[in-house]
């Protein structure tokens, strides 16, 4: 079979432009492996009627009213390479050739963290990397910043809205005289003994032989293209501090022509709305591509 879209992934934002395509009566089939980046984190905050739901459960109903469409097909299988051109290209994926006349792209993103002993399995329950989504359930309590280097600075001077504040150092980052007052303003403490491990909910061991307990810890992590096809076809990247995200237009349209991005994959940080409106946007432009041609 044909399609006129080809979606790879199936979370939030392949989920948003697949809907607004098959609302079109376009040919659309999605590829995914079912790893949401969001996977970890039990409830979703800040997604308008959304507030607090298990994030799984919101994609799943999302795929449901999705699959209701007759021109939907969904294709569980990874893609390991995508061939071809504007209106020819041919999808691989699951031992098998998928021709498609357009490509979006909305693999999102992988999160490497540091290499803290205990912090790794504490991802997405009592360590985070957004405020706007985890801040507000730690009660204004204690809260820990996990320095990674410069950018966590920002992140540090960021969250006393949601907390007392200790930025746990750890022989990422040094502040200066300037960053020092900053911190003091907001009420910053800052700690420079190196982490030995994270223990309990989010009691950080410190190799001072002390420890502290915080209502949550928060990381700036390193992002990558959770897939390497975005590279593999030569859509440009962008470098942004929190790590690389393909580079788009306004109407989130690629360096290849007929390759389309969307969601975490395409911005430098994101959370469920903005992957929501960014897939939203990039099917309206696919379809129009398709009507008016591309350029």
């Amino acid at each position: 079979m044909s399609f006129d879209v080809a979606i790879v992934g199936g979370s939030f934002a392949g989920l948003s432009a697949a809907l607004q395509l098959a609302r079109a009566r376009r040919r659309v089939a999605v590829f995914d492996t079912g790893l949401r980046r969001n996977r970890f984190a039990a409830a979703s905050h800040g997604f308008l009627a959304q507030d607090g739901r298990p994030p799984g459960e919101i994609a799943a109903q999302a795929r449901e009213q999705l699959l209701r469409y007759p021109t939907v097909q969904w294709i569980d299988a990874a893609v390991s390479g995508i061939a071809g051109e504007a209106d020819a290209f041919e999808v691989q994926a699951g031992g098998r050739t998928w021709p498609a006349r357009r490509v979006v792209l909305a693999t999102g993103v992988s999160d490497g963290l540091p290499s803290i002993p205990g912090l790794q399995e504490r991802w997405g329950r009592h360590v985070f990397h957004c405020p706007y989504c985890h801040g507000y359930e730690l009660g204004q309590g204690r809260i820990g910043v996990i320095a990674v280097g410069p950018v966590s600075l920002h992140q540090a001077l960021l969250l006393p809205e949601w907390g007392r504040v200790t930025f746990l150092l750890n022989g990422a980052f040094q502040p200066g005289e300037d960053d020092l007052r900053e911190l003091s303003a907001r009420g910053v403490a800052v700690e420079a003994a190196p982490i030995l491990a994270i223990e309990g909910e989010a009691r950080v061991v410190l190799e001072s032989g002390c420890a502290e307990d915080f209502a949550g810890l928060f990381v700036a992590s390193r992002t990558e293209p959770a897939s390497p096809v975005a590279q593999q076809m030569g859509c440009a990247l962008d470098e942004s501090p929190l790590g690389r995200c393909v580079r788009t237009g306004p109407m989130k349209d690629t360096s290849v022509p007929g390759v389309f991005a969307c969601g975490d994959l395409a911005r430098a940080a994101g959370n469920v709305a903005l992957a929501v409106g960014d897939g939203a946007m990039a099917g309206a432009a696919v379809h129009r591509s398709l009507m008016f041609g591309l350029g």
